[in-house]
């Protein structure tokens, strides 16, 4: 009795067959046009900076709607604590009281906004002066989750750091270029995928992370 082949597996044979010598599809993500709204409080600038880095803004507007700031701060916390999101506990109080104003329920005229507000516009203790030299780069990548879309040599979401040094290494601009980029965040140089700002990083901090880079 001669052997024959199911007519499904022969289809899935002759497909693999005319697949197999052709190049990955590159895969292009549509370009981001939904925006956070803006507010008055210093979450908006960590929203802006952070949340970037994980999801698109318009995943706030999946949330319910009306949420209360111990809803949203408690979203926050699950972030920090069940996702890994790079935020501290002041940075989660602080998203959770822009969140619940921009999304929410709150005002921000609200007794519970304005001290938090007012709680992270104080300094710290006084803290030694530092310098780029100084400064713990390998922390603040880890802190600001860096290596979630760049690595030292190859591409992930953003370019590669080799790739960005050799694309300045002749330019007598480049860190102050890079120290743009990096605090100002950037749209259009890599690809379509923007970077997200780092506006809250100090100046010593942006210095060492650019430095950083260019050295790679």
């Amino acid at each position: 009795m001669k052997a024959t082949i199911a007519p499904a597996l022969l289809a899935l044979a002759l497909l693999g067959a005319g697949h197999a010598g052709a190049a990955p599809q590159d895969i292009k993500l549509p370009a981001e046009n939904v925006k956070l709204k803006p507010a008055r409080l210093p979450g908006y600038g960590i929203a802006m900076q952070k949340c970037a880095i994980c999801h698109s803004a318009d995943y706030v507007s999946y949330q319910p709607p009306g949420l209360s700031l111990a809803q949203w701060t408690a979203e926050m916390k699950k972030m920090q604590q069940a996702y890994g999101a790079p935020i501290d506990d002041a940075e989660v109080e602080q998203l959770g009281a822009y969140l619940a104003v921009a999304y929410g329920s709150a005002k921000a005229k609200d007794p519970e906004i304005v001290a938090i507000a007012q709680k992270a516009g104080k300094p710290a203790a006084a803290a030694p002066s530092t310098t780029a030299a100084s400064v713990d780069v390998q922390g603040l990548l880890a802190k600001n989750a860096c290596l979630s879309c760049h690595s030292v040599t190859q591409k992930v979401v953003g370019p590669a750091y080799h790739e960005v040094a050799a694309r300045y290494k002749n330019d007598a601009q480049a860190q102050a270029r890079l120290e743009t980029s990096i605090r100002g965040g950037s749209s259009g140089k890599w690809g379509a995928v923007p970077m997200p700002p780092f506006a809250s990083l100090k100046p010593e901090e942006v210095r060492a992370l650019a430095a950083y880079v260019r050295q790679q």
